[in-house]
């Protein structure tokens, strides 16, 4: 059976040595995120991931869901006992606002959190993780009285939230949704209508599931301009509070689907059901964009989360799998071979997913930070530019983590060989289940296009421009440095790629869009590869600066890294810069190979 440790060390170390997140003490909740009460948390975080969630994973992918004759949706054997202990140590609540019964705290704390439980087991964390995204956006849109009415429960757990968004015909294009409201003299809506890949659409988790709906009123535009987004509970919730009859909703049947088992995927039937609008009537896509850039940030955590779990089985494996001898001759003469792990195909795979993660990890956690910062900074410039960076980086983050997480589940795969493929090692249902984030909310190459064709060129390119300033000025700032030459010389070869797409983009997909459509993807990969390399600088400065201060290993069991693993830190950096920078040369000349011979053939041709 896998097993998953949390890298509380390494997030401590990104918080207190690469981000310093010290600064940011002046703003609201990060003043009670202190190092030891941060690092407390992680700790327990991650008991509760690898003691609990760890052991369910395998009981949730072998049981799946239950859908009833009546209905109801039944979770694998001890989902229940798990929730609620996730619920009683207030995880799901850490960073909502304290008048809602929350704790207030970073909106990072809660992220880094998401990938241990992700990481753990991806189907059960999605349940609270809904639930986070449907909060932001109630937060966000509703009136007060419909925050009072569902918020306090939500926010501590024992009410679920769901997305719903998808009907039968209708997937990324939502001008086409056909779920109707129609308005009562009370003020409510009454709604029908069928959605379909509803995750966590039923369940008994908790009491109530407070669903977000996206419906047309009577007499709305057509397409994205006449959509409106409502709450619509699953059980009435009376004005004291209380709960009252059940609402016109149910769960028509479980979708049967390649992983995530232990996380009820549902067709949701609508059936007069009485909703409450959330913001203005036509609006919809507007607050719902709130959750589902929520989501695509949740969703690459995903990524990262599976290719750590990986990794970490991977590693295990190949210290302890004895095959052939090295190259250079027996590491282990005393045993009948050498562990894989002496064979540099071996080494170049792990490496690859190892530089990936801790990268990435760095990456979420600035993208999240910006998160903060646009929410609770009280300058207003500081605001705009972390709103910026957030929105440009969401779908880089989404697309080249759910990417690139599925491709490295498959490469620790292949360490065990054979056993790769058997169940009872866990490998595979890693594999499976990574596959799924990288098509909902939005496939990759609609994130890709959305980066493109909106995330660039908005604001006449503020946000990219901001982004091309910051990578050179860290590369001017430190090119002059022998230690750090090795981390910025790629990274600014890397740049210039970057820079060299844009500006082909800026000339060549105005007069033939199909340009920008045929290298989008290549180009999200690109921007993901330089945010990536930017990350290694910023841990090669963080490790070189700890390394002459010597003050690595400090502290011994407050999240510090000894002097070994900093300086294992600069090694796995410098892997990133010398064998997966260099891709992006590859990528340039794709994109200016412009969509030729993508669009040539004819329809029948294919």
């Amino acid at each position: 059976m896998p097993v998953y440790n949390a890298p509380t060390d390494d997030v401590m170390f990104l918080l207190n040595d690469v981000f310093h997140i010290e600064r940011h003490a002046n703003l609201p909740g990060f003043a009670d995120a202190t190092p030891d009460v941060v690092e407390a948390m992680l700790v327990e975080a991650g008991k509760l991931c690898s003691e609990v969630l760890t052991p369910l994973n395998r009981v949730g992918d072998i049981e799946g869901c239950t859908r009833h004759p009546d209905g109801r949706v039944t979770t694998p054997a001890g989902f229940k006992e798990a929730y609620d202990r996730l619920v009683a140590g207030g995880w799901i609540g850490l960073s909502a606002p304290t008048e809602y019964g929350g704790q207030g705290l970073p909106g990072t704390l809660t992220v880094i959190i998401n990938e241990f439980l992700a990481s753990a087991n991806l189907a059960f964390s999605m349940y609270s993780g809904l639930v986070q995204g449907a909060v932001a956006a109630i937060l966000t849109h509703a009136n007060d009285g419909l925050k009072k009415k569902f918020l306090p429960k939500m926010v501590e757990g024992v009410w679920a939230g769901t997305m719903n968004l998808t009907e039968p015909h209708c997937g990324t294009d939502l001008g086409l949704l056909r779920t109707k409201a129609v308005k009562q003299p009370d003020g409510s809506y009454k709604i029908s209508g069928t959605k379909i890949f509803i995750s966590g659409g039923e369940q008994d988790l908790t009491e109530n599931i407070i669903h977000l709906v996206l419906a047309r009123i009577e007499g709305a535009p057509e397409g994205t301009r006449g959509i409106s987004l409502f709450i619509v509970p699953k059980i009435m919730v009376n004005d004291d509070g209380t709960l009252g009859q059940k609402n016109g909703v149910s769960c028509g049947s479980i979708e049967h689907k390649m992983g995530i088992h232990g996380n009820a995927t549902c067709v949701m039937n609508y059936d007069n059901a009485t909703g409450y609008l959330i913001g203005a009537e036509n609006r919809g896509l507007n607050a719902m964009f709130v959750m589902m850039n929520e989501a695509r940030l949740g969703v690459g955590v995903q990524g990262l989360a599976l290719s750590e779990v990986a990794y970490q089985n991977a590693v295990i494996y190949a210290k302890e799998r004895l095959q052939g001898r090295a190259l250079t001759g027996p590491k282990f003469p005393d045993k009948p071979a050498d562990p894989i792990i002496v064979h540099p195909d071996v080494r170049r795979t792990l490496l690859s997913i190892r530089a990936f993660n801790e990268a990435a990890r760095a990456l979420v956690i600035q993208t999240a930070l910006y998160g903060d910062l646009s929410h609770r900074s009280q300058d207003a410039k500081e605001r705009q530019h972390a709103d910026d960076m957030m929105g440009l980086l969401t779908p880089v983050v989404k697309g080249v983590l759910t990417d690139l997480g599925f491709s490295n589940t498959v490469n620790a795969q292949q360490m065990f060989g054979g056993h790769g493929y058997i169940s009872e090692w866990g490998m595979e249902q890693f594999v499976r289940d990574a596959r799924i984030p990288m098509i909902y909310e939005g496939a990759n190459g609609i994130q890709a296009l959305d980066l493109v064709g909106r995330k660039l060129p908005k604001d006449g390119g503020r946000a990219a421009m901001a982004f091309f300033a910051e990578v050179q000025g860290f590369i001017n700032a430190h090119k002059a440095s022998d230690a750090m030459k090795p981390y910025v010389e790629p990274l600014n070869v890397s740049l210039g790629h970057l820079q060299q797409a844009t500006m082909w983009f800026m000339n060549n997909a105005m007069k033939n869009p199909d340009n920008a459509g045929a290298g989008a993807v290549d180009y999200m990969h690109m921007f993901g590869l330089v945010a990536l390399g930017l990350m290694w600088g910023r841990i090669a400065l963080a490790v070189n600066e700890k390394l002459a201060a010597g003050d690595a290993g400090a502290d011994a069991g407050r999240g510090r890294l000894d002097a070994q693993a900093l300086k294992n830190k600069l090694i796995v950096g410098l892997f990133f810069a010398e064998k997966m920078l260099p891709e992006t040369a590859a990528q340039l000349k794709r994109i200016e190979a412009g969509a030729g011979s993508v669009m040539e053939m004819a329809m029948e041709g294919f």
